[in-house]
């Protein structure tokens, strides 16, 4: 095997057809490492990774599935989604749509009236919306805020113009999603077609995307900045794009000089990040300037890595990541495992040990245990309807019944009339159901894709449920806590979203 600069040389194939795989080996990478990388992970509980995906000089060489998740399914991206949004304006530049990063904001929106309009509105442009210093005022920790108020109003692209003003553009690092949203916008604005409908004619097509959904708002807008779902595989593809600095297969589909502008360093992030000190156009940068990478909630990443010619891609539904677990996958395991830019020795066993770990990771759920016996309040409250006091979530009652020894079922109505149901294994093993039977309600903008739950008693008053929603990320714990003829309902979701409440309600 030949190394080629993956930037200036055309690989050895194009993978718009699919990828083609090889042994590790043979691309410089040893078996024995990447298996020990495997068995890291599956000890990360709260990494919770779903997928992971390493591609070197273009072949897969690991292409593991972690129970419940399953291979072929299409995932919810979260932020990266900002990434693929920062590229498809640098398409929309490059095909004239769009003058250049520095044309002002509000000149793209020229039937809109700003409120709040003051000198720094009117000098904002389309790369402080890249780089995440637009100078508005703009709530993100602990939680998103004004994203969620912004997702609440029925013209998002208003509510994100009216905004105030906090500081100069291009002066602070703010992050912002209504930003990537007006992004979106300007694409709808400009081209006259949504950004999925320009994605699959300029970006998702030329690519060979094998599926794409993409949620839009009461405009018809895209979310900018999140929720698309495609498969683990095609996110690898834009990470492959860059790589090639926007070359695909004799097309330069993105200018290399979009690339090279979107993986610089153009605003340096606040203290408090571990493998990134830096921000370009919707891409975070490596401290060390050796990797850049696309990130999202819960773990979706596409991780460009030029030095190793590798491209690697997670997914996942975990929280946040203090004790380093992406740092130590990296800088332990999946760099110094690319050992050699040429072939190493044959090492069959490797592979074969490899091969039996992914295929293990993929069937590896919980072994069942013995079902304890059911509390006394179990038989009181199996099947009773509570109602619950108004609430943020829109949720009118709850019911649990315990009518299978190993199985509860957990009903919850909304005010709309709505009603979900989610069967929750008692045996430690995860009940996994499908999108048609229930349609996913407690967040917005669900799409078909399965969901997982197991519960148990904490103890004799307070039942608890694990709801996994596996490729649309959300992980929410939830306990109903009885006292005589009242309940809690307590929600707690554990990706990042700061979604949770505890509601009470009292017997029907």
């Amino acid at each position: 095997m030949a190394s080629y600069d993956a930037a200036q040389q055309s690989p050895p194939y194009w993978p718009t057809e699919g990828w083609r795989t090889s042994t590790p080996e043979e691309q410089g990478v040893g078996s024995n490492q990447l298996t020990a990388m495997l068995d890291f992970l599956q000890e990360q509980d709260a990494f919770n990774i779903h997928s992971l995906l390493i591609i070197r000089n273009g072949y897969v060489v690991t292409d593991a599935y972690f129970y419940p998740f399953a291979r072929g399914s299409v995932h919810d991206l979260a932020s990266v989604t900002k990434s693929f949004t920062a590229t498809l304006i640098g398409i929309a530049i490059d095909k004239g749509y769009i003058e250049s990063v520095q044309q002002p904001v509000l000149e793209l929106f020229p039937e809109r009236t700003a409120a709040n309009l003051d000198a720094n509105k009117e000098a904002m442009t389309l790369e402080d919306l890249l780089t995440m210093t637009s100078g508005f005022e703009c709530i993100y920790q602990p939680t998103e805020i004004t994203l969620l108020q912004m997702q609440a109003s029925p013209d998002r692209i208003q509510f994100t113009l009216d905004l105030p003003m906090a500081a100069e553009p291009g002066t602070r690092y703010v992050y912002c999603s209504p930003n990537v949203h007006l992004l979106s916008a300007m694409i709808q604005q400009t081209s006259g077609m949504s950004a999925l409908a320009f994605a699959q004619e300029h970006l998702f097509g030329p690519l060979g995307f094998s599926d794409a959904v993409w949620p839009s708002g009461p405009l018809g807008n895209n979310h900018g900045w999140g929720d698309l779902r495609v498969t683990l595989h095609d996110m690898a593809k834009l990470g492959y794009l860059y790589l090639h600095k926007g070359l695909w297969d004799g097309q330069q589909l993105l200018p290399d000089t979009w690339v090279t502008a979107a993986t610089s360093p153009a605003t340096h992030l606040p203290a408090g990040f571990s493998l990134v000190d830096s921000f370009g156009y919707l891409w975070w940068i490596s401290s060390a300037g050796s990797f850049y990478l696309a990130d999202g909630r819960g773990g979706q990443r596409i991780l460009v890595l030029p030095e190793q010619e590798m491209v690697v891609v997670t997914t996942g539904g975990g929280g946040r990541d203090p004790s380093g677990v992406l740092e130590t996958l990296l800088t332990t395991h999946i760099i110094p495992a690319a050992e050699s830019t040429t072939p190493l020795t044959a090492n069959p066993e490797g592979v074969a040990l490899l091969e039996s770990k992914i295929e293990q990771i993929g069937l590896a759920q919980a072994q069942a245990k013995p079902v304890p016996p059911l509390p006394e309040i179990a038989k009181r409250v199996s099947g009773q309807t509570y109602v619950l006091d108004a609430n943020l979530l829109g949720l009118q009652s709850v019911s649990v019944a315990f009518e299978e020894q190993a199985e509860a079922l957990l009903r919850v109505t909304f005010l709309d009339g709505n009603q979900v149901e989610w069967l929750a294994g008692l045996d430690n093993v995860y009940r996994i159901f499908s999108p048609g039977r229930n349609v996913y309600r407690i967040s917005p903008g669900r799409v078909g894709l399965p969901a997982a739950a197991k519960g148990w008693w904490e103890s004799d008053d307070v039942f608890a449920v694990h709801l996994d929603e596996i490729g649309n990320i959300n992980n929410y714990r939830i306990k109903l806590t009885f006292e005589g003829n009242q309940v809690t309902f307590h929600l707690q979701e554990i990706t990042g979203t700061g979604l949770g409440a505890s509601v009470a309600g009292r017997l029907e």
